[in-house]
Formats: structure tokens, sequence, C-alpha cells
């Protein structure tokens, strides 16, 4: 069971929806990741949300003129993001078992994104698979970016995964790091409780299912 799951129990769609539009109300800038986002890729570029929740990134992005799908293992995030915004593609799946061939989506994304601490609310043992998982769903020369905490300041879960063990995973799933943050706003990173990393997919790399990124 990943981290989520235990603290939620896959049933706060409706209230997470409820906290950010109540911050929106409050003049609060909802929409720093998908501005980040934005300023990787241009408009009209494949993006995929990967622990989407409610779809709040990919939405903006949507409305931004980006081609998103939103993909989350919490059916009362889903629910939400299908009634916000029904003509995007919203799909229910574990990272850790995600398989775009499955769900007959092209793994040809320019930028895969997971903000929201999704990395670090993963079921511990599997942030490995995951990040191999999303790097197997970008095309050559694809980004992932992804932006979690690192103390208990930033997470509402005991930390867990470190920027060294994340670099790891991506090296080994032929992923080159661009970028590294503190913020959303791209403020410099400098050792913080929080980080935005941005991961590069190799030009040769193959992710041992038959693609060889061509």
């Amino acid at each position: 069971m990943n981290r989520w799951t235990e603290l939620t129990g896959d049933t706060s769609g409706e209230d997470y929806a409820a906290r950010f539009a109540a911050l929106a109300r409050s003049g609060k800038d909802m929409h720093g990741e998908a501005r980040f986002c934005a300023a990787l890729v241009p408009a009209g570029a494949l993006v995929l949300d990967a622990g989407c929740g409610t779809g709040r990134v990919a939405i903006r992005l949507a409305e931004l003129g980006y081609d998103c799908t939103g993909v989350d293992v919490d059916a009362s995030m889903l629910a939400v993001a299908r009634k916000q915004a029904p003509e995007l593609p919203w799909f229910r799946a574990d990272l850790a078992a995600f398989d775009p061939a499955a769900l007959s989506v092209e793994p040809e994304f320019d930028l895969v994104v997971a903000a929201g601490n999704v990395m670090a609310l993963l079921a511990p043992g599997t942030e490995a698979t995951v990040v191999a998982r999303l790097a197997g769903a970008l095309r050559p020369g694809g980004l992932l970016v992804a932006g979690f905490g690192l103390d208990a300041a930033h997470l509402p879960v005991p930390p867990g995964l470190t920027l060294a063990e994340y670099d790891a995973h991506c090296a080994a799933a032929g992923l080159t790091p661009v970028d590294r943050f503190a913020t959303w706003d791209a403020a410099p990173y400098d050792g913080g409780g929080y980080a935005v990393s941005v991961h590069r997919r190799g030009e040769g790399w193959s992710d041992g299912r038959g693609r060889d990124g061509r």
C-alpha cells in the first residue's frame, strides 16, 4: 500500500478539492507547477500528470494549450478531475504498475510531471520502479519533473526518499540531471527541505520492452 492510501484511505478527493478552492479564493497562486512546466516545453506538447490527484496541474496546462493526460491511484481524486474536466483523459493506475500500452496511451510524452509530493508518498521500495515507469513514458529527450518534500516540515508523513536516492533511480532509468530548484517558482536550490528536480531521458535509452527511442 502506498503512503498516500495509508494517509487518506483514497477517500479525500472532495475535501482536497475544497481546500485548494479555498486557497484560490484567498488569492493564493495555485498554478506554480503548471507555469514551471510551461517554461520547459512549448504549447502543444504532450504532458503526463503522474499522480494527478484532482487534476489541478493538468487542467491548467490544458487551458494553456498543452495536450494533457492524468493518471492517479485514488478514485476519489480522479472523480473530481473528471467532473472538472471531462474532456481530458484520466486513468486510474498505480504508478508502480503504470503501463501506457495497457491504457492505449502512446509512450511519447514530452514531459512527465509528478507534483504534490507524489514521489515521497509512494509505497516504500517502489520508488525506483516508478521512476523507470515514468521514464519509459517519455519520448527520447523528454523531461521528468518531480517536486517533493525532504523533511517533516514539507511532508504529511515521515521523510523517506532522499535526493541522492532519487537521482540514483533516475540514473538507473536512463535519465540525466538538468536542473534542481527549491520551489516551483524556480528559486535556486540551497539544500533545503523541498526540491523540484528536472531530468532528461537520453536519446538512445531502451526500457527493455522493445522500444529504443525510435
